[in-house]
């Protein structure tokens, strides 16, 4: 009987020791095994835009391609962008242009820009609508977050980049001065243009005839401008312009459409409106020299717009 107890002893531990051992490399295996990751490709395809948070680069290298771009989409090997404000929403119904082509492998991708040549990236899920895109050749990290068309704001970026809508036409012409409102110095302008490149702020302005080609205009001035916030109004804008002989030159900026603005002079409550003239498309496709020429002088730059409260002066309806 003795004999007996100390086998089934010895079983029972045998039994007892297989069942941890067993459970313990289980356990261990589980622990490498990884629920599979979507490739490149998937996540890339996981929003249609790519909204390019430009404020969060990190580095201080330069990718032309995505310095310009407000949005860029991966589709079927395609690359898109919005680079203009002006048709923000409904170039290429909502995803811009196409600007070159991409190969996604290994969490590296490969973009063939049509005008600014090859680049490579590898690539970071962030968070679930974020991903980075660093750039080991210029040691610089972009920042891109995730929207589909049907939730992306494109309001709020088209008058969170009002200055660049400045910038894309080669003149804007005077259409309209309101019957009232005090004669003053400004109503003798009849041309702004607003120039990209540089330090991003200066502006010319001409007397000219109307009715000329932007190419024909003579620029009488040239100085610095400004773009601010109106506090509680996201749809307002104030632009500034800097005259040394006229001081200062202070308007509340209303968008009426994809090519024309509205000023409202508030010393002396005149009201102008101004029509985009030379639309600049920038990586037109069918233009390879213009847009080179354009596309060297638009790079958007970190910033952050003023913001200032609307004056004791109000519009007369």
């Amino acid at each position: 009987m003795k004999t007996i107890k100390i086998l089934l002893s010895f079983a029972l531990i045998a039994t007892l020791f297989t069942s941890c051992y067993t459970e313990v490399v289980v356990d261990d295996f589980n622990d490498f095994i990884e629920e599979p990751s979507i490739s490149l490709n998937q996540l890339l395809n996981s929003h249609e835009l790519w909204y390019v948070d430009i404020n969060n680069t990190l580095g201080y290298g330069e990718t032309p391609f995505l310095q310009k771009a407000f949005t860029v989409s991966f589709i079927n090997g395609v690359v898109y962008a919005n680079n203009n404000i002006s048709g923000l929403g409904t170039n290429g119904a909502g995803f811009g242009i196409d600007v070159g082509e991409y190969d996604a492998y290994d969490m590296i991708l490969d973009v063939d820009h049509d005008i600014d040549g090859y680049s490579t990236f590898d690539v970071y899920e962030v968070d679930y609508n974020t991903i980075e895109l660093y750039n080991p050749n210029n040691d610089t990290s972009y920042f891109l977050d995730g929207y589909q068309r049907s939730n992306f704001d494109y309001d709020f970026v088209f008058y969170d980049n009002i200055h660049y809508f400045l910038q894309e036409y080669e003149a804007w012409e005077k259409t309209y001065t309101s019957e009232f409102g005090a004669l003053n110095e400004f109503d003798n302008e009849n041309y702004l243009q607003f120039l990209a490149g540089g330090n991003d702020s200066t502006f010319r302005s001409s007397q000219d005839d109307y009715g000329l080609n932007a190419n024909n205009l003579f620029w009488d001035y040239t100085g610095v401008y400004g773009v601010g916030d109106v506090t509680g109004n996201a749809f307002l804008k104030t632009l500034t312009l800097d005259y040394d002989f006229l001081d200062n030159e202070y308007f509340e900026l209303s968008v009426i459409n994809d090519s024309k603005i509205e000023l409202f002079h508030p010393a002396s409550e005149t009201v102008y409106e101004f029509e985009g003239r030379g639309y600049i498309q920038y990586l037109k496709s069918d233009d390879k020299t213009k847009k080179e020429n354009v596309q060297s002088d638009k790079l958007r730059k970190h910033r952050k717009d003023k913001v200032i409260n609307p004056r004791e002066n109000t519009r007369k309806v």
